[in-house]
């Protein structure tokens, strides 16, 4: 297997963006990474791209062929990837495997999601869950992790100031970043007063309904100064399956597709969870975030409720996690997400973060998670190859 270099990236700016159509947001972010990477569009062999439901959002399938056409790519091969949340995530290791393989030199792996050209998003999202078991009863997202919140706090004492405490820091980074949706702070009394959404979780606690994308370009290492000067190199990219459904968990306060996606990443790296400078964790609801820091290794189970309390998450705590404003500040366009976090976490390394920049960081890791952890993408990156 070889080395994999990502050479350019770009987001759009997330959020309810109603004159950007879907062929244009997408358009901009692959565009946008090419020029960044300084790849021209013949050197292409191939695009990976993340998007959960451009049927039900958009009424368009067959995106695949429409985004190779509108970036004036054909007759490039483009590969719709499809994971719930974690759709940008896969797309983005498709991406690498196909480098790494050596089928291809370089490629561009994208996501994108168009959520706001319907009235209601939620039996969109909710095809994510388990439809016989889970939606069909009523259950929708929110309400799921309304449960594994509420199960957290009875089993470990978690309180509800300490899960509101992600929201915070996430919106105190988001403020920080051009591109977030929301970039205004927050307090824990703030999150506590906003509407209740599913107890104990409120408006506050959940990420939005969310337009754009986001693109990186990757190619083989060994090539990779042939275009930038600063390629950031794939130390590990990891992905694990769990079950659908909450009911068929032995343990709804962890989610184990993050455990394994993890181990199995940390190994193929080299390195334990203390090496990682920065991370981006999936928290479409703040108790995810929280369960990440647990199920990530960053803090004993139980603990991160304690590790969010005392500000160890923030950029100049003892592990920062998204700088960006994560999926609560920045957005979480479904398909799009994965490759945000990734695109980020080279910002991070190449020292270009601006205002939210991690000192020093060497390694970041992105966490993405699919529907209440049916699947689960982790990614470890550093500005060196080892």
């Amino acid at each position: 297997m070889r080395d994999v270099a990502i050479i350019g990236v770009a987001q759009t700016k997330f959020g309810e963006l109603w004159s950007n159509s879907f062929r244009q947001l997408i358009s901009d972010a692959g565009l946008g990474a090419i020029e960044d990477s300084g790849v021209g569009g013949k050197d292409l062999e191939a695009m990976f791209v993340g998007n959960m439901s451009g049927g039900l959002f958009v009424q368009q399938e067959h995106i695949a062929s429409l985004i190779a056409d509108s970036m004036g790519l054909l007759p490039i091969p483009c590969t719709r990837v499809e994971a719930a949340c974690a759709s940008g995530g896969l797309a983005l290791r498709q991406g690498i495997m196909a480098v790494a393989s050596g089928y291809h030199d370089v490629v561009i792996s994208a996501g994108v999601e168009k959520m706001t050209d319907v009235v209601d998003a939620t039996p969109a999202i909710a095809t994510a869950s388990d439809q016989e078991w889970e939606a069909q009863q009523g259950a929708t997202f929110p309400s799921l992790y309304a449960m594994m919140a509420r199960r957290h706090m009875y089993e470990y004492g978690t309180t509800r100031e300490q899960l509101a405490m992600m929201s915070v820091v996430n919106h105190m980074n988001g403020a920080k970043n051009p591109n977030a949706q929301f970039r205004n702070e927050i307090t824990v009394d703030k999150v506590l007063n906003s509407s209740p959404v599913a107890d104990p979780l409120t408006l506050l606690d959940c990420s939005p309904v969310s337009d754009g994308a986001a693109a990186v370009v990757l190619c083989a290492a060994e090539r990779a100064k042939e275009f930038t000067d600063t390629p950031i190199y794939v130390r590990a990219s990891a992905q694990s399956s769990g079950t659908i459904g909450l009911h068929n968990r032995r343990d709804i306060t962890t989610i184990d597709a993050t455990k394994v996606a993890a181990r199995k990443a940390y190994e193929m790296a080299g390195i334990t969870v203390k090496d990682v400078d920065v991370t981006e964790v999936h928290d479409c609801f703040s108790i995810n975030g929280l369960l990440a820091i647990e199920d990530l290794g960053f803090a004993e189970k139980g603990k991160g409720g304690i590790a969010l309390e005392e500000g160890q998450t923030m950029i100049d705590g003892d592990f920062p996690i998204n700088p960006s404003g994560g999926l609560k500040a920045r957005g979480h366009p479904l398909g799009a997400t994965g490759i945000a976090q990734a695109a980020e976490i080279v910002w991070q390394l190449r020292g270009d973060a601006d205002k939210r920049q991690v000192d020093g960081a060497e390694i970041g890791m992105t966490h993405n998670v699919g529907g209440t952890g049916g699947t689960c993408a982790v990614h470890i990156f550093g500005r060196d190859k080892n």
